[in-house]
């Protein structure tokens, strides 16, 4: 895999799992300000990505962003907001992160 799609999906995971903690924090707090960080984290978030849709491609780029956000949001909504995921659930992200570990790693196509 490229390292610059991998450093720039990395950026990315930052600014958006930051957006979403934001997000998460706003709800308990109803600050206004931290809606309007988080929708300015979001946008910037969003800029980096077609940066990725032009290094790897736009399926490659919203998949791997999509799972690896789904990955870590669970992570950050355990340790920082109690939050539990079912069993059913806990399965369907561990789907998630081998399906971007074949989306990374592909085999190829031999014509």
């Amino acid at each position: 895999m490229n390292p610059v799609f991998l450093l720039w999906l990395a950026g990315a995971m930052v600014v958006f799992l930051s957006a979403a903690t934001a997000s998460r924090a706003y709800i308990a707090s109803s600050n206004i300000v931290l809606l309007v960080f988080s929708l300015l984290l979001y946008c910037v978030g969003n800029l980096m990505m077609v940066r990725l849709m032009r290094e790897g491609g736009l399926g490659l780029a919203i998949s791997a962003s999509a799972i690896a956000q789904l990955l870590l949001v669970n992570i950050i909504a355990f340790f920082m907001f109690g939050e539990r995921l079912s069993t059913t659930q806990l399965a369907g992200v561990g789907l998630g992160v081998a399906a971007m570990i074949l989306m990374l790693f592909p085999l190829e196509a031999k014509s």
